[in-house]
């Protein structure tokens, strides 16, 4: 399958790019980027052809990958799936519900594929355990913690990315925990609360349709001795912990990838899909609305 790349930022670069031009499916066929410069080193760098304009891009390729910040994802990803071409799309979805709306509703109405990389989703041992645990019963409280330290850290290559700065760890990070509890304990009946911490650390209480509530602390400002991810299940059948450890993104990515073209060979939507990424969206925008009316 043809596949083009949008983007050039560090999240394209040391996820993206490798992950396409490794995948033995996949003809890793171009490269567009809002700073030109930069797409044509990157093209240049993994053999791919660079573009200057995103329809010739389209116009080329069966399917596309999106590493770009979630406004700008979103307004692309709906003219690339209008044109018939599959989405492997990152998280979040958007940066609003009316965007990812429109998404979903274009993915839907053109019968495209369309895969959103939440990366935990596709580790395989944490997806195994993820299967384990949403096919027992009676789960009563889940803790999530996704604490990172792109903010703490001068050197991390995320730490002056602007949308990261504009909607903090809530929709960084909070997608990863959704995608990890959702599948597990049920759909979100509602965010029951939600409190600002230290920096832009934000705290959940959701309550989900099985009955079960999970508390999520979310954070890009945690001191760098402390950044990690934890989750924790309890219930009947005891506690169960998220394995941790992993290879990187890009062999998640790659996973990713295989699922994108299992659902073009199928026509089956993969549990990532649009659809999903939207109701991620819906959630996260719930949050941000108890925490805005809880700073007022």
């Amino acid at each position: 399958m043809r596949i083009g790349l949008l983007g050039t930022g560090p999240w394209a670069q040391m996820a993206h790019a490798p992950a396409l031009e490794a995948h033995p499916e996949l003809d890793f066929t171009g490269v567009w980027g809002r700073r030109p410069d930069a797409a044509k080193e990157l093209a240049g760098r993994h053999g791919a052809r660079v573009y200057d304009d995103v329809d010739a891009l389209l116009d080329d390729v069966d399917a596309v990958a999106v590493a770009l910040p979630p406004g700008v994802q979103a307004e692309l990803a709906v003219r690339a799936a209008r044109a018939g071409r599959h989405l492997l799309l990152d998280k979040p979805l958007a940066a609003t519900v009316p965007q990812a709306r429109a998404v979903a509703e274009a993915v839907r109405e053109s019968q495209v594929a369309s895969v959103v990389f939440f990366t935990t989703r596709f580790r395989p041992e944490a997806a195994a355990w993820i299967s384990e645990q949403a096919a027992e019963e009676g789960w009563f409280t889940a803790r999530a913690q996704w604490l990172g330290s792109v903010f703490s850290d001068a050197g991390s290559p995320f730490a002056h990315s602007p949308w990261r700065r504009e909607k903090g760890a809530l929709w960084d990070v909070g997608p990863h925990a959704l995608s990890v509890l959702l599948p597990v304990l049920g759909d979100a009946v509602r965010v029951a609360s939600a409190a600002y911490g230290p920096g832009d650390t934000a705290h959940l209480v959701v309550e989900h349709e099985g009955g079960a509530f999970s508390s999520l602390t979310l954070s890009l400002t945690a001191p760098p001795a402390a950044a990690g991810t934890e989750v924790e299940l309890r219930g009947a059948a005891g506690v169960a912990r998220l394995p941790h450890g992993g290879d990187g993104p890009v062999p998640a990515l790659s996973c990713a990838a295989d699922a994108l073209l299992a659902s073009v060979r199928t026509g089956r939507p993969h549990p990532c899909d649009a659809a999903f990424g939207l109701r991620v969206t819906e959630i996260l925008a719930e949050a941000e609305a108890l925490l805005n009316t809880d700073e007022d």
